[in-house]
């Protein structure tokens, strides 16, 4: 330790001056050790202490003169390689021819072939003491700096490269190649030994690893991020390092590609269809539920664009909420922003906000939806979106709001799974409002699968895709409808204007789009190829993993076949049974008795009993009635 302070504390000035020391002293030397390979110690003897000081001195002399010349001195020992030690060899033979000449007039007679001896002395002396001085310090750093132990995965060329550059930099220590060519493994490369890939476990425990590198540019990406994945699962830090080449050949605003995520549609685009909806917003009092959410943000950007008079935005969740607002904040600090933090349950609150408001239109996005989530959760999923959507809508109606738009899926339909089942509740809420509602106008707007939304299967592709895959997919002929979320937004809009009460809306959305082709085109469009039985080379894999629980294999937007046109061709107006007043106060009173009791098979079986189509269960709610 009391080395390495003590070199740590010395200037660069220090350090030069120490190697041009070193090549003055190595000078005599070297000729010395000439004198005895040649055999002519005797002539050394022989001379008087006049002769061998002026020989010995005009030599150090020359050898400080050449590293000067020649800027040896000034060359780092961490950089010092094949073209510095030519320079070693030069100052040697410079020193030689010198002080030949010198020696001869002046009268000492030695012969040639001690200089020849002594210019190669010298020359090995000087590349070897700066080896031997740059391993030993290296040493001395070792064991007084924190260094970064790596692996280098990947002994070709870039793997070289790389272990060449780390060589000089004295805060990392390269412990050894790893190689999945078993001709190079137990080789030395670059003084560095090659292992198999499956020792790296042991090597990374035995010698402290601290990161592994993967240096293999000519493998496909996936490939990388397989083997990355694969580390990281034994505990062993990853780095991937493309090929010297490809970052000098990249530009300062090169960005990957992100895929096009409306590539999978089908069918052409339509909000730039469907007819902009300003002034059924222009000036108006617009309450936002579940606004920091995907549709709801959108929502929020296309009313701002109808200049409404005030925005209220509602979410339970603070970040969303504080994202969502600062966005619209630097669209328009003109229109006025009210960011609440709640629960669209609260009762009382959400009624006090839009009293105190003045909200005049509704538009309620916010809701569970994840599948998987809402399966396992059902009382919270059911509570959010049935008794959420109730206590909502009929705030809207106590208070005197002009129009209520729910958002809802197409998996309301003949629902499979909770979610569907409390959004199929949720639409019959409002429709049964509808009918009872003498001020508030209410409908619905009914969608697929939106691109680009949060847990979609656009986001998910491409985060397995980014890891090296496998694609994962439910089923090889699962199909879903899709739409992008400027489409949905501006639905949603314009249902407030078509609105006539208890109106379901459906876009044309074209056929349904199989998920493993838009896996396929995926995988494709960031340039790598579908591995499979036809492709057992390619990159990434398509694995089906089975429907999940409540999953339906092909979605649906209409419970029954009658539609009506409305003002815009791509939009239809569904007519579709509904349940009555008693009907839903008795679904709601027995999924509430479920929550309150916490019985999740009862909330379960009492949201998929009075979520299925009316005339299927037409006959058991009036022996119902009737008892």
């Amino acid at each position: 330790m009391l080395i390495y302070n003590l070199l740590m504390r010395m200037t660069r000035a220090h350090k030069t001056l120490l190697i041009l020391a070193l090549d003055v002293i190595l000078a005599p030397i070297s000729l010395y050790c000439a004198f005895e390979l040649v055999g002519l110690s005797s002539v050394v003897v022989d001379l008087n202490a006049i002769a061998t000081a002026f020989l010995f001195g005009s030599v150090a002399l020359f050898a400080m003169g050449a590293a000067l010349l020649l800027g040896l001195h000034r060359v780092r020992l961490n950089s010092y390689d094949m073209a510095c030690a030519g320079l070693s060899s030069l100052a040697a033979v410079t020193v030689a021819v010198l002080g030949a000449v010198t020696v001869h007039l002046a009268g000492i007679d030695i012969p040639i072939r001690a200089w020849i001896a002594a210019a190669a002395c010298n020359s090995l002396l000087s590349i070897g003491a700066r080896a031997l001085v740059r391993q030993m310090l290296l040493a001395v750093y070792r064991k007084g700096d924190n260094r970064l132990r790596i692996v280098i995965y990947g002994a070709g060329q870039t793997g070289q490269q790389l272990a060449a550059a780390l060589k000089t930099d004295r805060s990392v220590e390269i412990i050894g190649f790893v190689d999945d060519n078993p001709t190079l493994q137990s080789q030395t490369i670059s003084g560095l030994k090659v292992h198999s890939p499956i020792k790296v476990k042991a090597l990374c425990d035995k010698r402290q690893v601290d990161r592994v590198i993967l240096a293999m540019p000519s493998v496909s990406l996936p490939r990388q991020r397989q083997i990355s994945r694969r580390l990281n699962e034994m505990g062993c830090e990853t780095r991937l390092l493309p090929s010297f080449a490809e970052m000098m050949n990249r530009t300062a605003n090169s960005e990957e590609q992100r895929f096009d995520a409306n590539a999978v549609l089908n069918r052409a685009r339509l909000e730039d269809q469907i007819p902009e909806t300003g002034e059924s917003y222009e000036g108006k009092v617009v309450m936002i539920t579940g606004a920091g959410g995907s549709i709801g943000s959108e929502l929020c950007r296309q009313i701002f664009s109808c200049k409404p008079k005030k925005i209220v935005l509602v979410d339970h969740s603070e970040f969303a909420l504080y994202a969502i607002s600062k966005e619209l904040h630097a669209l328009n600090r003109r229109i006025k922003i009210a960011s609440v933090l709640m629960s669209v349950t609260d009762r009382k609150g959400i009624e006090r906000v839009m009293r105190s408001k003045g909200v005049q239109v509704v538009l309620h996005a916010a809701a569970y939806k994840h599948v998987p989530i809402v399966e396992n959760n059902e009382l919270a999923g059911l509570w959010n979106n049935v008794f959420g959507t109730k206590i909502t809508a009929e705030a809207a109606r106590s208070v005197g709001v002009e129009r209520f738009i729910l958002v809802s899926t197409d998996k309301a339909v003949r629902p499979s799974n909770v979610m569907g089942a409390s959004k199929r509740l949720a639409e019959l809420v409002i429709q049964d409002l509808a009918t009872r509602s003498s001020g508030t106008r209410f409908s619905m707007v009914r969608f697929g699968n939106v691109l680009g939304s949060s847990g979609s299967i656009i986001p998910l592709f491409e985060e397995q895709i980014a890891s090296g895959g496998p694609v994962t997919v439910t089923h090889p002929e699962v199909t879903r409808f899709f739409m992008t979320i400027p489409e949905a937004s501006r639905l949603v809009l314009l249902a407030g204007s078509f609105t006539r009460g208890g109106d379901v809306f459906v876009l044309d959305m074209g056929q349904p789009v199989r998920i493993a082709q838009v896996a396929r085109q995926m995988i494709e469009a960031a340039g790598y190829s579908v591995r499979d039985h036809d492709n057992k080379d390619g990159d990434i894999e398509i694995r089906y993993i089975g429907m999940r629980p409540g999953e339906k294999l092909h979605e649906e937007l209409l419970i029954g076949q009658d539609m009506l046109t409305t003002p815009h061709p791509k939009i239809l107006r569904a007519r579709e049974g509904r349940l009555s007043e008693i009907q839903v106060a008795s679904a709601l009173n027995d999924i509430r008795l479920a929550i309150e009791s916490g019985d999740s098979e009862a909330a379960r079986a009492a949201a998929f009993k009075w979520s299925m189509p009316t005339d299927d269960y037409k006959d058991a709610s009036t022996a119902q009635l009737i008892s």
